[in-house]
């Protein structure tokens, strides 16, 4: 939807280019936008258009940075699903040989270094998306569309406050994405002289995700409003069922309002996976 909004192009993910580079992660994400983005009215409206060389990296180099976080996430679900299976007890049985031996495998350092990889991995695609939110609400930047996408913004602050929101959620998150896994504190008399923070990881984890959910649930609020201030010109048929699914449960913005209860049923609607729902309908499964 912002590439959209922004008047920005659907080029660089040709799939020739992809080729060129391919990162797994990459060709996926590209795929999924080229995907998305036909049929659009709004892109086919000034595909000739000299208006621009080339679009800002937060919406060109979207299938490289969402890619890489698609690859590290694979990374993070392929540790994840061996632990789950895994015996890390200590000491261990070994009925088989009828022997009891004591082992390492309760070390934490393989989940600690997934939970570090998965916070930050979340910190470019929250800091990504609040830049493509950025975009929208600068008349230097968007290409026509109202500052803070609001009319009447001398006297309405419109989505401004939304992107405060985004830009302290990515803030906060990049202290939070700190590894601690390369942390060790020693403990019980130097026999734990080497231990993996990994609970420390998993919670920082926790908290960056749970972030870049609300940032990019804020991305959404502001692309649709965006794309609403398009009109008449349309969006492809997949954004359109995004855009639609959003204002099934958030108003179009006429004027400043408390901005908690579109935030909340935002943020629900990300987590829910009701968007990625919406996209299915019309595209099948994503990439």
């Amino acid at each position: 939807m912002t590439i959209e909004a922004a008047l920005g192009t659907d080029a660089p993910f040709d799939e020739r280019l992809q080729r060129l580079r391919p990162h797994p992660g990459q060709g996926a994400s590209a795929s999924n936008l080229r995907r998305l983005l036909a049929g659009s009215s709004i892109l086919e409206s000034h595909r000739a258009s000299p208006h621009l060389v080339q679009d800002a990296y937060s919406l060109r180099c979207a299938p490289q940075v969402h890619g890489a976080a698609r690859d590290v996430l694979a990374f993070v679900r392929s540790v994840l699903s061996i632990e789950a299976g895994s015996v890390s007890d200590n000491p261990i049985v070994l009925p088989q040989d009828d022997e009891i031996r004591s082992g390492g495998n309760f070390h934490g350092m393989p989940v600690a270094i997934a939970c570090d990889a998965m916070a930050a991995t979340a910190v470019p695609l929250a800091s990504i998306s609040e830049r493509r939110l950025y975009r929208l609400l600068d008349p230097n930047l968007s290409n026509g569309l109202p500052a803070f996408l609001v009319h009447g913004s001398g006297l309405n602050s419109g989505f401004m406050l939304v992107q405060y929101t985004a830009a302290s959620l990515v803030s906060e998150s990049k202290s939070l994405a700190h590894p601690a896994s390369v942390d060790s504190i020693v403990s019980s008399a130097g026999q734990e002289d080497h231990v993996s923070m990994g609970m420390t990881a998993a919670r920082h984890a926790r908290e960056v995700v749970a972030n870049a959910e609300i940032v990019l649930a804020l991305e959404a609020l502001a692309a649709a409003q965006a794309l609403d201030l398009r009109a008449p010109l349309a969006p492809g048929p997949a954004t359109r069922a995004v855009h639609d699914g959003i204002r099934a449960a958030v108003p179009f913005f006429q004027a400043d309002r408390e901005f908690g209860p579109d935030i909340e049923a935002a943020v629900s609607l990300i987590r829910e996976g009701a968007l990625l729902e919406a996209v299915g309908s019309i595209t099948g499964p994503l990439d």
